[in-house]
């Protein structure tokens, strides 16, 4: 089968991400965990009625036979079902099949490569890289459709911090979040409202904007600029308004993405940090001892938001975000300024009214409204309580 095929299924079965490793069948994350793509399949679009066809995946049809093993044209491919492992030849085509010449020379080079592909509609945010000297693929699905605030269940305190002309609003949490489709639905909404020259930064380009009421343009890192920090420097002269940077990953980026904010800029940006103390924190000890009261000032000032989110397993199926949410008010500038950031999570508790929410409040609303059970609800308060 070729990588488009599995690739094809994967969005299909509304998988979020699928994984292909030597030796291993093709695995799916559905829902947040790791499953056999021919589970996923026999659990999906199988009839329990024997012998029910599935619906065609270009041209292969997969029936269930009697004994419940998936059969494809009622004839078995492998002993262990219808996906054999994976050998590193089928890796190796993979990436050939994907890959532009100059790119498997990079791949060659760096030994991990991302970088955006489409089949047959469908978007996917590659990664290739190599593992006991085979290669690997990790290929994260992108839903066509671009998402809006509503879809994915932003507070109206988000609606009001888009209505700004200037400052910086984070998104955070661990991989796998949401925090792309956060940033995007936070961009159709500048582009339904406001005339803005809207430019992003990214590493691929995932979720493709059609330029509404805004000019929206989308630069690749590796194919439109050589790094973050490089791009930013530059995008001043692109008369922009709003600015996205899918990852501050380094201290010159960190900078520049401050500076914008600073000179009139509104500036979008993620981190792969827990909370909004932790973002906060990490912030300002990505910088030098000595420019550390500068930073602490600066921020103060232009940190408008810190939305900080994770996804959790939704009663009934599928899955549902939980966010705490850091509103930049005089109590928050001052614990930045004055290097009280532990007291963050006081001033959050403390300030449902000006819109702030703490994620445990988060839980326990959703648990509330039955879209938690109580095992999930319990297990991630408890968490909490051990990371304070």
């Amino acid at each position: 089968m070729t990588i488009n095929k599995f690739l094809t299924i994967a969005a299909e079965q509304r998988a979020s991400d699928l994984h292909l490793v030597a030796d291993l069948k093709p695995v799916l994350r559905i829902d947040g965990q790791l499953v056999p793509i021919d589970e996923a399949l026999k659990k999906n679009k199988l009839s329990a009625d024997s012998g029910q066809a599935i619906p065609e995946y270009n041209n292969d049809v997969y029936v269930l036979s009697e004994e419940g093993e998936i059969l494809k044209g009622g004839r078995r491919k492998s002993e262990d079902g219808v996906f054999s492992p994976l050998t590193k030849e089928d890796l190796n085509a993979f990436a050939k099949d994907m890959l532009l010449p100059e790119q498997l020379e990079r791949l060659t080079k760096e030994k991990d490569l991302d970088f955006g592909y489409s089949v047959d509609g469908y978007r996917f945010r590659v990664n290739v890289s190599y593992e006991k000297e085979n290669l690997k693929v990790v290929a994260r699905v992108i839903n066509n459709q671009s998402p809006t605030l509503e879809d994915v269940n932003m507070p109206q305190i988000i609606y009001n911090l888009l209505d700004m002309r200037q400052g910086l609003i984070l998104l955070t949490g661990p991989t796998g979040c949401g925090k792309s489709t956060s940033l995007a639905a936070m961009i159709n909404y500048l582009n339904e409202k406001y005339n803005y020259n809207i430019v992003t930064f990214e590493d691929p380009t995932e979720f493709i904007f059609k330029s509404n009421k805004s000019i929206i343009t989308q630069r690749q890192l590796g194919v439109d600029f050589p790094s973050f920090a490089s791009g930013l420097r530059h995008v001043v002269r692109q008369d922009p308004n709003v600015i996205m940077v899918g990852e501050m990953r380094d201290l010159e980026t960190i900078s520049s993405a401050i500076t914008l904010a600073e000179t009139g800029h509104l500036v979008l940006a993620t981190l792969h940090t827990f909370n909004a103390s932790q973002t906060v924190d990490r912030i300002i000890d990505i910088f030098p001892p000595f420019q550390q009261n500068q930073i602490r000032s600066q921020l103060s000032m232009i940190l408008a938001a810190v939305i900080s989110q994770r996804l959790l397993p939704k009663v009934g199926g599928g899955r549902v975000v939980a966010r705490e949410i850091m509103i930049r008010n005089s109590a928050i500038a001052n614990l930045i300024r004055e290097q009280k950031i532990i007291q963050i999570k006081n001033v959050i508790e403390t300030s449902h009214s000006d819109g702030m929410i703490s994620l445990s409040r988060d839980i326990k609303e959703l648990y509330d409204k039955g879209l938690l059970s109580k095992e999930v609800a319990q297990s991630q308060l408890d968490e909490l309580a051990l990371l304070v």
